[in-house]
């Protein structure tokens, strides 16, 4: 007597399918999910990005800060100076946090990580010295030094139209810019 294994074989093959069909369906829909979650996380980060300042705003605050420095050194309160560099250096770093890469006009990018290494190493160390030596001459050449650097970003950032200056008036109407008497 002669068996037919044909079908034998095909039920074996049907019991291994039906065996592995829910472990194959299973994979299908984790990839499925794993697209749609990866889809979801993208719109998600596209909506946060929307909701961050550009760096105008966080350019803004450099300039508050920078201005009010210019102040509270010329009046010689030191500390406040000293909290005003702090805040300066911050808010460049903030900026360049918000775009780190500038597209020029000629197709090249401006890495603005690395022109600020730059003028943190140059111009606001040496206005840090200046400040931590109490020193008026120091910081205003240093000062003008790094309006100098700033207006230098902004050149190679191709914005010539943002030209810097010393301040005329402080930007601050209710920080108290002289020094706290000794008592």
């Amino acid at each position: 007597m002669k068996r037919d294994h044909s079908v034998v074989i095909r039920a074996f093959s049907f019991c291994l399918l039906a065996m592995l069909w829910p472990v194959g369906n299973a994979a299908a829909q984790s990839e499925h999910t794993q697209q749609s979650d990866i889809g979801a996380l993208r719109a998600e980060i596209d909506a946060l990005k929307r909701l961050l300042p550009d760096q105008a705003h966080a350019m803004v605050d450099v300039d508050y800060h920078f201005s009010n420095l210019w102040f509270a050194a010329k009046n010689e309160n030191w500390v406040l100076s000293e909290f005003y560099l702090n805040e300066t250096r911050s808010h460049l770093n903030w900026a360049v946090r918000l775009r780190p890469v500038r597209k020029l006009s000629s197709g090249q990018e401006l890495d603005l990580r690395a022109v600020l290494q730059g003028i943190e190493a140059s111009g606001l160390a040496e206005i840090r010295a200046a400040v931590e030596k109490r020193d008026l001459k120091d910081f205003e050449v240093a000062y003008r030094r790094m309006t100098s650097l700033c207006y230098g970003c902004h050149v190679a950032a191709e914005k010539p139209y943002l030209r810097t200056r010393l301040p005329e008036a402080p930007s601050t109407r209710m920080i108290d810019l002289q020094p706290s008497p000794v008592r």
